[in-house]
């Protein structure tokens, strides 16, 4: 009798999770996150019910939303007070109707007078880097993803070093969770000390603290500002272009990136990114009267418009710029992403714009660094090759971690944000959308270097994929939804 009423209790308990999971999860979620919940907790129902509450909120805790409030109103503010210079003539209508779906979104509005130049060497990009720090005269911004001493990146260091006894201002950012699984997290603490900065490290899991969210939501962007005058931003993080992991080093990987140097009115919006992570992190606003210089406007020949996105905005904002920007093309366009996990709305932009007779061109790594990401990725080759989409596999040891986005001949995209759902609704991400054909041409020098290093996947040679490869491709797609 015992031994039945055990049986009846766990079949009731059961049946009210799943029917409370029918009512609560799909709730303000994609479908198709919905339905992987809903399977996870269908077919594991306890491991499904405690998964999800550890990671099944996709936005920040409500005191974080609130703070991300007055941090939108302070990057509408700040928007509205950077130096205004005269736009390219020209401006199509649906550029125009992007820009303005950006600011709605919560994005910086488009300033033109600016200069950029490519950064594509990884260790020279450090070194550029370090040349700005040490040329700086009132203060340097460090926001970064990984932010790591070693004997690759100590020169950066030790110019911070420098720059604090000469007085500049400096302040330091960096993800908390991301640091804690680097080699030498404790170390890279210490010489932060010694530098004499004010650091502060991003969305810190720290319960005994009272600051506690879903463990997975980072953030995940990469910014240096100095003077207000000069700005860094890509998808290069401070470490070792190995990554200092056992098991790089053992394959021999090394990592491929992007970077742009930029100058001119854009600097003070990307500055104004920096503020809003440092006012949520310290409760110091900091103000722009002090920290941001007049930038030169005399020279610059670029549009250029900073986009934030993640969890703490209402919208996917970097999904919708690039979704934007896929259905806008009328001649080309190329992505390059090393963790390309589309959703739907995504798959079918890319696939329509082929279909409608645009090329499309993506750029992935040949191998990978995460096994799941890798596998989702690689469950989209077929749909995308039968469609028409030519997939460029950049080739080992190296890992193509490079995030940039090119349509036609004027309009690009480069920032931190990959174009996978982890970026679209997990990651704080920062993008730098620009308008005009010097730079866009610079890019697509960038993108011909790439494919004259990659070689092209076939839709035939993708079909002979091995079925245990098909079916771990599946399963990590399936998991891709989880969010």
């Amino acid at each position: 009798m015992f031994a039945d009423w055990w049986v009846v209790l766990f079949f009731t308990i059961d049946f009210i999770i799943k029917v409370i999971a029918i009512v609560v999860v799909p709730r303000n979620r994609r479908p198709t996150a919905g339905m992987a919940w809903l399977l996870a907790i269908f077919l594991i129902p306890y491991a499904g019910v405690i998964a999800f509450l550890l990671i099944g909120h996709p936005k920040l805790p409500r005191k974080r939303r609130e703070i991300q409030d007055e941090i939108n109103d302070f990057i509408r503010i700040a928007g509205e007070n950077l130096p205004k210079q005269d736009l390219q003539p020209g401006l199509p209508l649906w550029f125009t109707n992007l820009v303005r779906l950006n600011r709605n979104l919560g994005a910086l509005p488009l300033l033109g007078g600016n200069e950029a130049r490519l950064l594509g060497d990884y260790n020279k990009t450090l070194a550029a880097m370090t040349e700005a720090i040490d040329a700086a005269h009132h203060h340097v911004h460090v926001e970064f993803y990984i932010l790591s001493c070693d004997a690759t990146t100590a020169p950066f260091f030790d110019a911070l070093e420098r720059a604090v006894q000469r007085g500049v201002t400096v302040r330091v950012l960096l993800d908390h969770v991301a640091n804690l699984r680097t080699k030498g997290y404790l170390k890279t603490r210490r010489r932060l000390d010694e530098t004499g900065a004010e650091w502060h490290l991003l969305l810190p899991l720290q319960p005994w603290r009272g600051k506690f969210q879903r463990p997975d939501l980072r953030n995940h962007r990469k910014i240096l500002v100095v003077d207000g005058d000069v700005a860094f931003m890509g998808s290069q993080n401070v470490i070792d272009r190995s990554y200092n992991k056992r098991g790089n080093l053992r394959r021999g990987l090394q990592w491929q990136e992007l970077v742009a140097r930029v100058e001119g009115p854009v600097v003070g919006g990307v500055n104004a990114i920096f503020l809003s992570d440092w006012y949520s992190e310290t409760g110091e606003l900091v103000s722009r009267e002090i920290d941001v210089t007049d930038p030169d406007l005399d020279d610059g020949d670029l549009d250029c418009q900073v986009v934030p996105s993640g969890p703490g905005f209402d919208g996917e904002n970097n999904l919708r710029l690039f979704l934007g920007l896929l259905y806008a093309a009328q001649k080309r366009i190329v992505i390059t992403s090393p963790y390309f996990v589309p959703d739907e709305s995504m798959l079918y932009a890319i696939t329509t714009a082929v279909h409608r007779g645009v090329p499309v061109d993506l750029f992935v790594s040949e191998i990978g660094d995460q096994a799941l990401v890798y596998h989702a990725q690689r469950s989209y080759y077929e749909a995308l090759l039968r469609a028409g989409v030519r997939i460029y596999l950049y080739p080992a040891p190296y890992i193509l971690h490079a995030k940039h986005f090119t349509i036609d001949d004027d309009v690009a995209v480069i920032g931190s944000s990959n174009m996978d759902m982890r970026s679209f609704g997990l990651n704080l991400e920062v993008s730098l959308m620009v308008r005009g054909a010097s730079f866009v041409s610079d890019m697509r020098e960038v993108e011909d270097e790439y494919r004259l290093k990659s070689r092209e996947l076939t839709l035939d040679e993708w079909l002979k994929q091995p079925l245990r490869s098909t079916i771990l491709d599946n399963l990590a797609r399936l998991s891709s939804a989880l969010q």
